[in-house]
């Protein structure tokens, strides 16, 4: 089948690399904008460019691809139009072009929405999946055509979940198109009243509290992990959080006290039924480190 790839992101590559490994034809990719990125904001292109690119793949790059890709994209005359972490809302008048279906990242009617892999790691979850899902005009309420179930490990984070899940999404679409072109493929309405919804991860979002538990607080950490990254502030400092565990502890300090910070004992900080200990850490214009290591020449008051 004929096929014009959406998507921009590491997840989107996994997807895409799976199907160039198929028998079906990739006519374009269509990804973001290159966007400012770094200390110099040098415009960095998406991580699907970068691939379609060495590939030798036509890439297509719309500010509003509802209004600055329309007629690109009939002229492409596709059979499929595959999905995958693209970033823009799709007009109805693109749907129409040709079968459109999307790669998501949860089990839906669950998790619909913006931040679905990250969420699940958020909320504690202990399995995922991916979804292929014929696309309508609403936010992933499409017929399920396939789904298959991940476990979530304790040690996953947001980045080793989306390479996991970029993966079996890979294969689900190469098996999806399969199933689509030999006229197998079965639609499933979804059950609406069972949704939930995700929202954009922000930096607002991400500071931790320490009134929440610690089973809440790491898995928090692991939700955002590197993008936008959990993180706490300190005398007025902002520390990036990468890796933190529960710890059981009975102090009576005030939620957020901190109740060791040196290099033996690492940093450990009372939250509201325990303790947290932070193991990887990021100071203000420092680099990335071991909280100990950070401890061995720095002081926590």
């Amino acid at each position: 089948m004929k096929v014009v790839f959406l998507g921009t992101s590491n997840f989107s590559v996994s997807c895409l690399k799976a199907l160039l490994a198929s028998k079906h034809e990739v006519l374009a990719v269509v990804c973001q904008p290159d966007k400012p990125s770094g200390r110099g904001n040098k415009l960095t292109a998406p991580p699907i460019k970068t691939f379609a690119q060495e590939n030798n793949l036509k890439v297509y790059q719309f500010n509003k691809i509802r209004v600055d890709g329309v007629e690109t994209l009939k002229s492409l005359k596709p059979d499929i139009l595959a999905v995958a972490a693209y970033g823009q809302i799709l007009s109805q008048e693109i749907l129409d072009i040709s079968l459109p279906i999307n790669v998501h990242g949860s089990l839906l009617p669950k998790y619909r929405g913006a931040s679905p892999i990250q969420s699940a790691l958020i909320n504690g979850e202990e399995e995922t999946g991916i979804t292929i899902m014929k696309m309508v005009y609403e936010v992933d309420a499409g017929d399920i055509i396939l789904q298959e179930k991940i476990k979530i490990m304790p040690d996953d984070n947001a980045e080793t979940l989306f390479d996991k899940m970029g993966e079996l999404g890979g294969k689900l679409l190469v098996k999806a198109l399969d199933l689509i072109e030999n006229g197998k493929a079965k639609y499933t309405p979804q059950n609406d009243l069972e949704a939930t919804f995700t929202k954009m991860l922000t930096k607002e979002s991400a500071e931790i509290n320490f009134n929440d538990t610690a089973k809440n607080i790491v898995n928090k950490v692991r939700g955002y992990y590197k993008n936008p990254t959990a993180y706490f502030i300190h005398n007025g400092e902002k520390f990036k959080v990468f890796k933190a565990v529960e710890q059981k502890n009975l102090t009576k300090l005030i939620n957020g006290h901190i109740i060791s910070a040196n290099s033996k004992d690492g940093l450990v900080i009372k939250c509201l039924n325990g303790a947290v200990e932070i193991l990887e850490l990021q100071a203000p214009n420092g680099k990335r480190m071991s909280a100990k290591a950070y401890l061995n020449g720095k002081k926590f008051e």
